[in-house]
């Protein structure tokens, strides 16, 4: 009996083995974008090699804890292999060395969605006075963003209105995307007092809001701002860009943060001039293409390096912010937590505002201030993106070289 249990522990930690194994390699993705000189992070664990195809003598990955990892400008292709066994490919996409022009300018954001997002759901009356759901056993969900109706494409709310309405009741071939993936649905619209069709489905196609440009880069004429994504205020998703727009803002008022009480930079956008086009939106920021460059007040004289985050040190650095809309300043902050090993949130750095202009006009970090660019020794090492909520001088900064591979990155 004692043999019979040793032998079924033996077998599970094995199975457990094997099962941690199998997850260490899966997690190791097959397309990685990395900045030059940039270490290559990817976790440890004993066994699992990393090197140059059909190159066993240069390993840049091993069990040992504390290897440098710097990959070589050249390399192209990785193999990833557990004990000298080849599991998996890498294609590694290096950015050479950028340059960029901290900004820090408030500006506007216009975005609107590639299709029609729904951000609500309702039940409808119809013509016999009785509450209907059309929606109800269709699958469809908030945050849910419809783009096709039979053969018509959805671009905006206006044509999932008019579709639905020369339906004539008739049953509906809709598909929309959920989490990057195409589903397929049916819906019968129902017929209402107001002589109209309808799904039961609130949707939205653009969304408004102001944002600090973080960068202008001049060789490529791209910009990033925010350090930070959009998302709907219902679904709380990011937004699907299908186009949008960063355009000048009219600063109105500013509201000082306190604990527990984040503040604001007011502005209104209506009547604005165009800055740029905004082609992206994700969790590290919003990005495009400079339009006006006068718009922008990019001095090739503030140019500058992006470092790299084994740069970055703890203690004095900088943020450039405009509360005006028009005059940028330059305000002193301390960085006091630095998380190198984290690509996967907008939280890279951990800073308290220092300046005493700042906090007597604002209380630290205020909403509005996203985007705005933050340097080091010379470099642009990083955007604000967040501010705590219980103390408003304290907020998290966002890895330059995140936001450059991210906007590199299709």
């Amino acid at each position: 009996m004692k043999k019979k249990n040793l032998f079924i522990a033996i077998f599970l930690c094995l199975l457990l083995c094997i099962y941690v194994y199998i997850c260490a390699i899966d997690a190791i993705p097959e397309k990685i974008i990395i900045y030059e000189g940039e270490e290559l992070n990817i976790k440890k664990f004993f066994g699992i090699s990393i090197g140059h195809k059909n190159e066993k003598t240069s390993v840049l990955t091993s069990a040992k804890e504390n290897s440098d990892d710097t990959i070589n400008k050249n390399v192209e292709n990785l193999e990833v292999k557990l004990f000298n066994k080849n599991v998996k490919n890498i294609d590694v996409n290096i950015i050479e060395k950028t340059q960029v022009i901290p900004i820090g300018l408030v500006s506007g954001i216009k975005l609107y969605t590639s299709g029609a997002l729904v951000v609500g759901m309702s039940e409808i009356k119809g013509l016999d006075n009785q509450k209907y759901k059309p929606y109800e056993r269709s699958g469809i969900e908030e945050g849910d963003t419809i783009i096709q109706i039979g053969k018509k494409e959805i671009n905006n709310a206006n044509d999932l209105v008019n579709v639905v309405n020369q339906s004539n009741g008739e049953e509906l071939n809709i598909f929309y995307i959920r989490n990057g993936r195409k589903e397929e649905t049916r819906i019968y619209p129902l017929k209402t007092g107001e002589n109209e069709y309808k799904l039961g489905l609130w949707v939205r196609d653009s969304a408004a809001g102001i944002g600090t440009m973080t960068y202008y880069e001049p060789k490529t004429g791209k910009f990033a701002a925010l350090g930070h994504g959009i998302a709907d205020i219902d679904t709380g998703e990011l937004i699907d860009v299908g186009n949008g727009e960063f355009i000048t803002t009219k600063v109105l008022s500013t509201i000082k943060g306190e604990n527990g009480t984040p503040g604001k930079i007011q502005g209104s956008i209506n009547d604005q001039s165009q800055i740029g086009i905004i082609t992206k939106n994700s969790v590290f920021g919003i990005y495009g293409k400079v339009t006006d460059i006068s718009k922008v007040n990019a001095n090739s004289g503030n140019l500058m390096d992006v470092a790299l985050r084994k740069e970055i040190q703890l203690g004095k650095a900088t943020m450039l912010c405009s509360l005006d809309g028009k005059n940028v300043e330059e305000y002193e902050i301390k960085i006091e937590k630095i998380y190198l090993n984290n690509d996967y949130d907008n939280k890279s750095m951990l800073i308290k505002v220092t300046d005493k202009r700042l906090i007597e006009k604002t209380g630290g970090i205020i909403q509005g201030m996203s985007g705005s660019p933050v340097i080091q020794n010379g470099k642009f090492i990083g955007a604000v993106t967040n501010v705590l909520v219980s103390d408003p001088t304290q907020g998290y900064v966002v890895f330059g070289d995140i936001m450059i591979k991210e906007g590199t990155a299709n």
